[in-house]
């Protein structure tokens, strides 16, 4: 009976979260596989990020365990979602599967052929054409977000100086279709890490990671759903992230001077 009732739970679990694969049993198939190919990945990756590489964490209280909670960041390498997911969620996403999140990523660099569209699915990558306005990948947003938790770059793309840059309005859109709660996130060292135009990451470098308290945007949920209350929105958020990576930056000058 105790068997019985646990694979109950389970299938019960697997029908809640978003859909992975059409069908239930492929559903969840792909559940099982993601939840392995994810927790083991962030195992190693792990290491590489808090051990190889100092990274440091703070505000992770901010972030909670609650579905439809969207983290948003500035982006600084193709690898950022790794270590911000780690840093909000990891070890507890071995224990606690709904914790693992959804995130954004370029189809030209992680579904560029069949075995890394293979891992990059099963991480529950979303993939997103060039040029970025892509509606699918919205809509695939929109579709697990409510369920679980979506990692999201408000930028667009990475930033070239490692500053924050201005946000687009596609975070705002997924705000006002879902009503998430939304964490700032700013990050910073990861171009150091692995600069754009490099594919293997460096060790030895410090990483910061900072989360913010979620933030307030009732004041845009009144207004018409437009692609300028979104932007109202985005730009919110990226005064956040803005003021977060700033005291990250006063804090790595800080230890600079120290040292």
């Amino acid at each position: 009976m105790g068997a019985r009732s646990g694979i109950k739970r389970f299938i019960r679990f697997v029908g809640s979260q978003a859909r992975g694969r059409p069908g239930w049993l492929s559903n969840i198939i792909w559940h099982i596989t993601s939840y392995l190919v994810v927790n083991i990945t962030v195992t190693f990756a792990s290491l590489f990020f808090f051990v190889l590489n100092r990274t440091t964490v703070s505000g992770r209280k901010y972030v909670g365990e609650e579905p439809n909670t969207l983290l948003l960041s500035n982006h600084q390498s193709m690898i950022d979602s790794m270590p911000i997911g780690i840093g909000a969620y990891y070890p507890k996403s071995w224990f606690k599967p709904y914790l693992v999140a959804w995130h954004p990523a370029a189809r030209e660099n992680f579904f560029r052929n069949r075995l890394i569209a293979w891992f990059s699915s099963h991480s529950r990558c979303i993939p997103v054409r060039p040029g970025r306005r892509d509606l699918h990948a919205l809509h695939k947003m929109i579709e697990v977000l409510p369920q679980g938790t979506v990692i999201l770059f408000p930028e667009g793309t990475r930033s070239r100086t490692g500053d924050v840059e201005e946000g687009r309005p596609g975070a705002g859109l997924l705000i006002l279709a879902t009503r998430p709660r939304v964490i700032p996130v700013a990050i910073d060292g990861m171009r150091e890490v692995l600069p754009i135009g490099k594919i293997i990451p460096r060790i030895g470098k410090r990483i910061y990671i900072r989360y913010g308290p979620p933030l307030d945007y009732s004041e845009f949920l009144e207004r018409p759903r437009t692609r300028e209350t979104a932007q109202a929105i985005v730009d919110k958020v990226i005064e956040a992230i803005t003021a977060q990576h700033a005291e990250i930056r006063q804090r790595r000058t800080k230890g600079g001077r120290k040292a």
